[in-house]
């Protein structure tokens, strides 16, 4: 990547994490005692959003689909559920230090963002051999082979650039702790990294209560940790993040096309929310998980490059049998229309909720230049934008501020709107821009007269005259998640 792009992505990146602090959207965590890496804490404006975002995904899947229920499991689970699934013994990254930098990498990564950069220069068969090559490195756990690779291919140290590296070695990214009143008593158990499985181990528990039927699924939002050691790029990397996740229970032999359904299902859910074709694409992977037989995933352009922000994964039927191996309780359904018994395999729609976050709030960064001026705001749309209306009357005086309360009485209830009369009213159009407010509701003494209000629209700062009884259908009609249901 030649230099010049590179600054261009990174000052765009640090321009929407600047706005992000300075706006309530995502803070440092504990950053009056400096912070901690990796760990981010969601501001009066970012918690809104989220939840919207996950809401609407919840909705997306429970609602829209009749064979969908929920779960919310535990973090904490029996430690030998991560034996069974694989985690304890193959959930680990391999690692190399740059010797000069004292920097620490996955190796994977770096060598993932060489084939970026080759893609960039048009040389895609070139990206492709290396992608090929480290993957067979990968599974023949040929650690000294990786090391050789990237020192072959020139991958240098973003930091000190040079190739000074030392041997790469496997790291569990599992958090551990005790459980136990007594210290000598206590148990270790882990933090969990995914929360895949708490929907598998509960499988036969809700397929039963909930008397569903093969095909169905199981979604689940919940908070995971894993101990990244190479985590950056703000919060799409970090050590404690939310996950979005349905595992959907199908009939072995008809995974391969709900993995297809799926994913186009997927695809265009993220394109509802206003996310543009040239921004976002599949990525079919070549090389797969040990739990795999067909994995792709729906990439983002970041300022940073195309990231994953979701995964479909067929994890055909590797964690209910295992789990049936190592708890000896049989993970079994019987099929009335074949009359028969067998583990269900299983097709994984996996995204994280930070991931999202981040990609809409990215999308929704706008400068632009107007009359000579530049003027940012954030195009989000109205379903998910954390504010949908600010009520401002045109002065403190002469009953207005009076009228501007009633009428945030009267909406409040249904949605999340401000009352603000503070500064000018250009000023305070200005700071709804920059938080993503679609509307603004001017109170002035025409209103007093004949109960009329002007809308002022955040696209396009278009103003228009409605009366106030209209206000509750127009807002309800505009921020609708139906708006977005119906594309997908």
């Amino acid at each position: 990547m030649a230099k010049t792009e590179q600054a261009t992505e990174n000052t765009q990146l640090k321009d929407i994490i600047s706005h992000a602090k300075e706006y309530g959207f995502v803070y440092p965590s504990s950053e009056i005692y400096d912070g901690l890496q990796a760990v981010y804490d969601y501001g009066a404006y970012g918690v809104e959003l989220k939840n919207n975002l996950k809401r609407l995904w919840w909705e997306s899947m429970t609602r829209l689909n009749d064979n969908i229920v929920g779960l919310d499991s535990a973090i904490f689970m029996h430690p030998t559920t991560w034996k069974a699934s694989g985690h304890v013994d193959s959930f680990n990254d391999p690692m190399v230090d740059n010797k000069d930098s004292k920097k620490r990498y996955r190796a994977d990564v770096l060598i993932e963002e060489k084939a970026a950069a080759l893609r960039k220069e048009g040389k895609e068969e070139e990206a492709k051999s290396l992608l090929a090559a480290m993957g067979k490195l990968l599974d023949a756990e040929d650690l000294s082979g990786l090391r050789d690779l990237i020192i072959n291919e020139d991958i240098t140290c973003p930091i000190s650039g040079t190739a000074n590296w030392t041997d790469v070695r496997q790291f569990n990214l599992m958090f551990s702790t005790q459980v136990g009143s007594v210290a000598e008593d206590a148990s270790t158990i882990y933090l969990r990294p995914e929360t895949a499985q708490g929907i598998f181990v509960n499988f036969l528990n809700v397929q039963k209560t909930a008397r569903m039927k093969v095909p169905f699924g199981i979604a689940q939002i919940g908070k995971a940790f894993r101990n990244e050691i190479v985590a950056r790029q703000f919060i799409f990397r970090m050590r404690e993040f939310e996950q979005m996740e349905m595992q959907f229970f199908v009939r072995p032999g008809t995974e391969m096309e709900w993995y297809q359904a799926w994913g186009a299902n997927r695809l265009k859910w993220h394109k509802a929310l206003g996310i543009p074709d040239s921004h976002i694409r599949t990525y079919v992977h070549d090389k797969l998980a040990h739990y795999a037989n067909a994995a792709m995933d729906i990439e983002f352009e970041f300022p940073f490059g195309f990231k994953e922000v979701e995964g479909i994964h067929s994890r055909t039927d590797f964690d209910l049998k295992n789990h049936q191996e190592f708890s000896k309780k049989k993970q079994q359904y019987f099929d009335p229309e074949v009359n028969q018994n067998y583990i269900p395999y299983v097709v994984e729609t996996s995204i994280g909720a930070d991931r999202l976050f981040l990609m809409v709030l990215c999308n929704a960064y706008t400068e632009e230049e107007v009359a000579g001026k530049m003027r940012t705001y954030l195009k989000f749309h109205p379903a998910i934008a954390p504010v949908k209306a600010a009520i401002l009357p045109l002065t403190k005086k002469d009953g207005l501020p009076e009228k501007g309360k009633e009428i945030f009485d009267r909406l409040k209830y249904d949605f999340n709107i401000v009352y603000e009369e503070a500064a000018s009213i250009g000023k305070r159009y200005t700071r709804q821009d920059l938080i993503g407010t679609p509307f603004c509701i001017a109170v002035d003494h025409q209103t007093l007269e004949d109960n009329t209000v002007t809308i002022r629209h955040r696209d396009t700062t278009e103003q228009e005259r409605v009366s106030i009884d209209e206000l509750h259908g127009r807002l309800g009609e505009a921020t609708s998640f139906k708006n977005i249901f119906d594309k997908i």
